[in-house]
């Protein structure tokens, strides 16, 4: 596989996930006011209507035999595209990128780890028991978006490193996310929806092995897979992160081939004069030519890259936002300070302290030991400020928060309630603190010289 074409994808990932984060504040915001105004019931009212997609005597978006609300349809079909994008994010680490050797991706494992064990072990430690303790994973995601939005705030003042490790430990969040979600948030196994999806994941795998590279073969049968884990008890969207592994990340053509393939097509065109006298119209062989430029160019860029690229803005744009919107919706009617004691500081100190001590303590032993080495241009005092933005749980924090209470009895709306809040205040106060830290120590220019002067 040539490499050129996957240069810098965590370079890539920072450039096209950061300005995200804006938008999903925005959102949550909007959310958070609908949901305490007279609009609260047509907001309520609009989430809970029903969805039908027909194929025949199959409707696509039903579950247990009831239809899948508008809730449902985000929160398990929309989102298994959001998976989808970080699984096919996580393949290209795994190829690529920071994490594709041992060398590379030990200590963002490492601190990513701390980042999990951490904050879950706090939450079980100070919740009291009772149906809140189903929480427990919630504190342990890091919101890529909203993490490296607070990081481009400061500009170039924060090295590339920083960015690079933050990106990495959180990608592995995912994978541990991925994991729990897989693991602990599916009951009443199906074993022939099991076997069947098991199937087409195999033919995808096998296409990719046969050399297919459209684009359609995946998507088809990826939906197919999405609908049988939807009916298997797992979770549908481990759908998108398993079918993400099948895409190929060869390119049909190799880069120098291309590039010899463009130079003799190109030397077919005519000159500049000749173009001049028929400025408006092309003929059939320049035409011809261009068609056939066109059709190697799909063909160096591998599926795998091609739909990790052509996925950002959707997922970014559209996906978490209505997710975000969604599911960011905190009523503070009814919440009292016995309220805010319960599940919501319990949140609150997990995310923020949790992920603190867990991120820096287990890299700081493990660049102290000598079993490895700081990446360039980080230090102790930059490695604090990462570790508090580690602390911004929201995307796949209020997901797991769905998956833990929505559908308990009685009291699940009133602790989901309180979810939302602890994540969403920890993941602010993290944002805001984090920040505060590595602008303290990567302060502005005019700030570095008048600190030289006053010297």
């Amino acid at each position: 596989m040539n490499k050129n074409i996957f240069k810098s994808p965590i370079r890539h990932f920072i450039k096209t996930k950061i300005n995200g984060g804006a938008i999903l504040l925005f959102v949550a915001l909007a959310a958070m006011i609908i949901a305490n105004s007279p609009l609260r019931d047509m907001y309520n009212a609009f989430f809970a209507k029903e969805v039908v997609l027909r194929f025949g005597d199959i409707n696509l978006f039903q579950i247990e035999g009831s239809n899948m609300t508008i809730m449902s349809l985000i929160n398990d079909a929309l989102m298994a595209i959001f998976f989808f994008s970080v699984g096919l994010e996580i393949k290209r680490e795994l190829l690529v990128g920071e994490l594709s050797s041992l060398r590379k991706a030990l200590l963002p494992v490492i601190a990513a780890l701390g980042g999990m064990i951490i904050p879950i072990i706090i939450f079980s430690i100070i919740c009291p028991e009772g149906p809140g303790t189903k929480g427990a994973a919630i504190p342990m995601a890091t919101d890529i978006a909203f993490s490296l939005g607070v990081l481009s705030l400061l500009g170039k003042r924060v090295p590339l490193s920083l960015k690079i490790f933050l990106t990495a430990f959180a990608v592995v969040d995912d994978i541990g996310g991925i994991i729990v979600i897989g693991a602990f948030y599916s009951n009443n196994l199906i074993l022939e929806y099991l076997l069947w999806a098991a199937l087409f994941i195999f033919i995808l795998w096998f296409g990719g092995k046969l050399g297919i590279h459209s684009k359609l073969y995946y998507i088809f049968f990826g939906i197919i897979v999405w609908y049988l884990f939807l009916h298997s008890g797992i979770h549908p969207t481990i759908a998108g992160v398993i079918v993400a592994f099948t895409v190929p990340a060869r390119p049909k053509l190799n880069i120098y081939k291309y590039v010899g393939e463009i130079r003799n097509s190109l030397q077919k065109l005519p000159e500049t004069a000749d173009l001049a006298a028929n400025k408006y119209m092309l003929s059939n062989s320049e035409l011809s030519i261009l068609r056939h430029v066109e059709s190697v160019s799909d063909k160096v860029i591998s599926p795998l890259q091609s739909m990790d690229d052509n996925l950002h803005p959707l997922v970014n744009y559209v996906v978490m936002p209505l997710f975000a919107f969604a599911n960011a919706s905190i009523s503070f009617e009814h919440i009292s300070l016995t309220d805010l004691k319960g599940v919501t500081l319990t949140i609150f100190i997990s995310l923020i302290f949790g992920k603190l001590i867990g991120i820096f303590s287990f890299t700081w032993l493990s660049v102290k030991s000598g079993f490895l080495k700081m990446p360039d241009h980080m230090n102790n005092k930059s490695l604090l400020g990462i570790s508090m933005l580690g602390g911004i749980g929201f995307t796949v924090s209020l997901f797991i928060a769905n998956l833990s209470y929505a559908s308990l009895p009685e009291l699940g709306p009133v602790l989901l309630n309180q979810a939302k809040l602890g994540i969403i205040s920890g993941s602010v106060f993290a944002g805001i603190m984090g920040y505060l830290i590595l602008n303290h120590f990567y302060p502005k220019e005019s700030n570095q010289l008048k600190h030289k002067n006053n010297k």
